[in-house]
């Protein structure tokens, strides 16, 4: 009779089964939101329910695997030595300590989970306990066989599974897709296919935010997970043992250019990520996400109080302030009812600033009673003042330049990576670090400025070779010397706030977000085109992080205004346009809107998101998010094309489904803009909502409150 042992845990509503073979062999047989079915996984498919995989270099790779990352050794080869099972301030902590005798290599998977909440964070740390050096190619940092095992039917038809694809001013564009749509068939036991996302250097989210949700529609369960690093990362769904594997990681040298050198003695650890599973389905999954996104962010006062934000880049100055175009855009901006106004790109140059950033001193020029003058002007207008920064960067004909060397900037075949008309710098150089430190402290303390708009413009690509044993390791040390320096700046000015911004949303993961407290969603220049990312972005990010324009145009009309409110109202309201320059009623509704905003916007930190009418895309006539805390809700409608009717002038209707809310009595009214066309019924006996907008290209924002 084979002697083994099971551990079993049920945390936050996740079960979790790992089984110890009598040789010592660690299996996950379960990981999910329902009980484990024993009778699921037959003998000899267990060998299959691997807790982690390891390639080192010059060890062998088992069975058919093509490109994947599965029958790694010495993965198959790690062996139990024990466990730890503890409590801490987040949670209960399970630490399986696994060894492999023959390069006496010992790894530690960490699976934390978070008190309220059924997600998981989980790492792997490895330690080089031998004396011979050894090289790491890949290491998973969570591994899951099983992914569909739940349900009697074919997973050809039962499982669908969402990818975030994402792209400048295209961010968030969710898709749903059966697996064989993929390529995926269930053909055989195993196969040579992958369906992977890879992201491959300092953009994190530059084609694929780092998640995604994998649901079971025949057991009503979804799996999902978010990689939570700000460089490259990979993850990969393959079939096994006639099951489905999930391997999250970060970087691969296969496929991301990263390799590792483990001296005796040196350690290595994984890049974190989160999994969860609930009973439901997509909408389930991003509650769950949410709150778990607010549990590992740092604490701050602006997700508290969600004050206002003037920036006078986007549909505006575009990058060329001066005292005289800023005066009356902060008169406007405070008398709308902002509470910062930030002024973004060219306040440090009289010209063309692109290839020339990197000394960030305010341009004379631009503003000749000095910046401050500026600054002081925004603060005696009742708001906090902020300025648009580069950090990461330094132009290629920037004066900064002659007080640097090669040691400063990303090296690749012994010349400096160039982007865009900009060098990378390295975190790593303390001297990069302490330049950097002495612009935010001249910011902050010199300037008084309370907000700082932080953007990344390039992308360095793989990696640097200095000082690294592969390309991707200098890029992923580089990376985690940036977060370093960050947490030091945020110890140093705590109240400071500081925009995560990369082109808009190129670099939305919660490496950067566990800390930043605000992020750019987009540089969507069209507000039409804005309904459908700013409608998604609660999918990849808390709503009260999600910054989102709002940009009424000169040659606008009121409805123009009314839909470019609506996109911001139940998020963060990035505000922006030539306010000074609206007619007095168009200014009045910009005012209306951030009026109501501050009424609600304690509601919003609170609140979970939903999409009724489904994921949002461009390719949408109808697109609809809601807010929902307790028993009130709130509804963004937006008809941005007319599809269906082909009349683009007349009134059109759509149903919008409140399953939750069938047999209750509401009461639903709309919230803004007060006196505009745009009638709503409820159905309590269908749980459905129809509403009525008068034209394509119009938006309201209803209030629901349940009860009479």
């Amino acid at each position: 009779m084979t002697k083994t042992r099971n551990i079993e845990m049920i945390e936050n509503g996740l079960h979790l089964v790992l089984e110890i073979t009598e040789e010592q062999d660690v299996r996950l047989l379960h990981f999910g939101a329902v009980p484990y079915e024993e009778r699921k996984i037959r003998e000899e498919q267990k060998q299959g329910f691997r807790l982690m995989e390891l390639q080192l270099t010059g060890e062998d790779r088992e069975e058919y695997h093509g490109r994947t990352h599965r029958a790694t050794y010495p993965g198959l080869r790690m062996r139990y030595t024990g466990h730890a099972d503890f409590r801490n301030e987040t949670g209960r902590k399970l630490e399986i300590t696994l060894k492999d005798s023959v390069t006496s290599l010992s790894a530690v998977q960490h699976i934390q989970f978070y008190d309220g909440v059924p997600i998981a964070r989980a790492w792997v740390v490895l330690s080089n306990e031998g004396t011979e050096e050894l090289g790491v190619e890949y290491v998973s940092s969570f591994a899951l066989t099983g992914i569909d095992k739940e349900g009697v039917r074919s997973r050809d038809e039962k499982m669908k599974l969402f990818i975030p694809h994402t792209g400048w001013q295209s961010e968030l564009q969710w898709r749903a897709y059966r697996l064989p749509e993929l390529g995926l068939s269930h053909l055989t036991d195993r196969s040579s296919k992958r369906i992977s996302c890879s992201n491959t250097g300092s953009w994190s989210a530059a084609e694929h935010i780092p998640m995604a949700v994998l649901e079971n529609e025949e057991a009503g369960t979804a799996f999902f997970w978010q990689i939570e690093h700000n460089g490259s990362w990979h993850w990969e769904i393959i079939d096994q043992y006639d099951y489905l594997t999930a391997l999250i990681s970060g970087p691969t040298e296969h496929d991301n250019h990263w390799w590792d050198k483990l001296a005796p003695g040196e350690r290595f650890v994984s890049i974190p990520v989160a999994v969860g599973s609930v009973s439901g389905g997509f909408d389930e999954a991003i509650g769950a996400l949410t709150r778990y996104r607010r549990k590992i962010r740092r604490p701050n006062e602006d997700n508290r109080l969600l004050r206002v934000i003037f920036n006078d880049y986007m549909n505006c100055l575009w990058g060329s302030p001066t005292t005289a175009k800023l005066l009356p855009l902060i008169d406007a901006a405070a008398e709308a009812g902002s509470e910062y106004f930030c002024i973004d790109a060219g306040w440090y140059a009289a010209g063309e600033w692109w290839d020339g950033v990197g000394e960030w001193l305010p341009s004379e020029e631009r503003f000749p009673e000095g910046i401050k003058y500026v600054l002081d002007y925004i603060r005696g207008k009742g708001m906090i003042p902020g300025l648009w920064l580069e950090l990461e960067v330094m132009g290629i004909h920037s004066p900064k330049l002659k007080d640097t060397d090669d040691s400063w900037f990303f090296m690749r075949h012994g010349k400096r990576v160039k982007d865009r008309s900009r060098y990378q710098l390295d975190y790593r150089n303390p001297a990069v670090r302490a330049h950097a430190t002495e612009v935010i402290r001249r910011l902050v303390e010199d300037y008084g400025v309370g907000y700082i708009k932080m953007d990344y413009n390039i992308n360095a690509g793989i990696g640097t070779e200095t000082g690294a044993d592969s390309v991707g390791d200098g890029l992923l040390q580089h990376n985690r010397a940036y977060l370093e320096w960050l947490d030091g700046i945020f110890a140093r000015y705590p109240d400071l706030v500081i925009e995560n911004c990369s082109s808009g949303g190129m670099r939305m993961d919660y490496a950067m977000l566990s800390r930043h407290s605000i992020q750019s969603t987009s540089d969507q220049e069209d507000y039409v085109n804005y309904a459908a990312i700013a409608a998604a972005s609660p999918s990849a990010l808390t709503p009260e992080q999600s910054a989102i324009w709002s940009y009424p145009l000169r040659e606008g009309d009121d409805e123009e205004v009314v839909f470019n409110m609506v996109n911001a109202l139940l998020l963060r309201v990035h505000q922006s346009g030539h306010l000074a320059e609206l007619s007095p009623r168009r200014r009045e509704l910009v005012k209306e809107a951030l009026d109501y905003y501050k009424t609600i916007r304690a509601d919003i930190p609170e609140a979970l998101p939903f999409w009724p009418l489904g994921l949002p895309s461009q390719q949408d006539e109808w697109v609809s998010l809601g807010l929902r805390r307790d028993d009130r809700v709130y509804l963004a409608v937006w008809r941005v094309r007319a599809v269906e009717t082909g009349h683009p002038h007349e009134p059109a209707e759509t149903t919008i489904p409140l399953d939750w809310l069938k047999g209750k009595p509401l009461q639903v009214r709309l919230a803004y803009p007060q006196g505009f066309a745009g009638d709503c019924v409820w159905s309590a006996e269908d749980g459905e909502l129809k509403v009525v907008l008068p034209a394509e290209k119009t938006a309201r924002l209803y209030e629901i409150t349940v009860g009479e």
